[in-house]
């Protein structure tokens, strides 16, 4: 009987010992506390809607707004981006003549990931689950390049090679980094996300399905 009682101590314990082991999954919580020791609500605005209503407004912000990010960008890309920032617009923010310094603060890999589960929190209910799949979309194609000339501000992949303009966000890797159904919402319904922009608004212009076109193109490149 003390045999058996001496065995499920020792085993009681080691169980103990090796759960104490195990890393602890901080998540979202301590992800926002980051954000706000960090200081990143300075540049970035993290409660929404859209406080922009002038040119003024939008030329007096740091950098680009974060109120929704979980429903704009995919957790793997902002999990390796707040680790290892590298410039997604060439130019810098609000700024049509000055290179981007590619100076954005960089953090720890396990303060990135927490980071990254806090902002994936952040959604609209302006952007639809499942709105649109994103592939090689020969619609979408012509959208882009030829009848509204879209890469003329964004940078894209050309045959292996980087073309197109930089005055807009590059889109090169958009298909790891943004979610073609915010695509859809943020082409569809522009003045929810940004009220004041430098980007045509082109809601009247091209049709609905055009634009699904358009999402389905844009969040699958490469």
């Amino acid at each position: 009987m003390r045999v058996s009682k001496v065995i499920a101590s020792l085993a009681l314990s080691a169980f103990f010992l090796s759960a104490s082991s195990i890393p602890v999954l901080a998540g979202p919580g301590d992800g926002r506390k980051a954000f706000e020791a960090k200081k990143c609500g300075q540049c970035h605005q993290s409660e929404g809607p859209a406080r922009e209503k002038t040119i003024k407004d939008q030329l007096a912000k740091k950098g680009p707004e974060l109120w929704y990010a979980g429903s704009k960008f995919k957790k793997e890309f902002l999990e390796r981006w707040l680790s290892d920032p590298r410039p997604i617009r060439p130019l810098e923010y609000n700024s049509l003549t000055k290179k981007n310094p590619a100076n954005h603060p960089k953090l720890a890999v396990a303060e990135a990931v927490d980071m990254a589960a806090y902002l994936m929190t952040l959604k609209s209910v302006d952007v639809l689950d499942g709105a649109v799949v994103p592939r090689d979309n020969p619609k979408g194609r012509a959208i882009f390049i030829k009848k509204q000339s879209c890469y003329g501000c964004h940078e894209v992949t050309v045959r292996g090679n980087k073309a197109g303009g930089l005055s807009g966000p590059a889109l090169t890797g958009a298909s790891k980094r943004l979610n073609p159904d915010w695509i859809y919402a943020y082409m569809t319904k522009p003045k929810i996300f940004k009220p004041v922009k430098d980007m045509p608004d082109y809601t009247g212009y091209i049709s609905d399905a055009e634009m699904k076109d358009l999402s389905a193109y844009v969040g699958g490149l490469d």
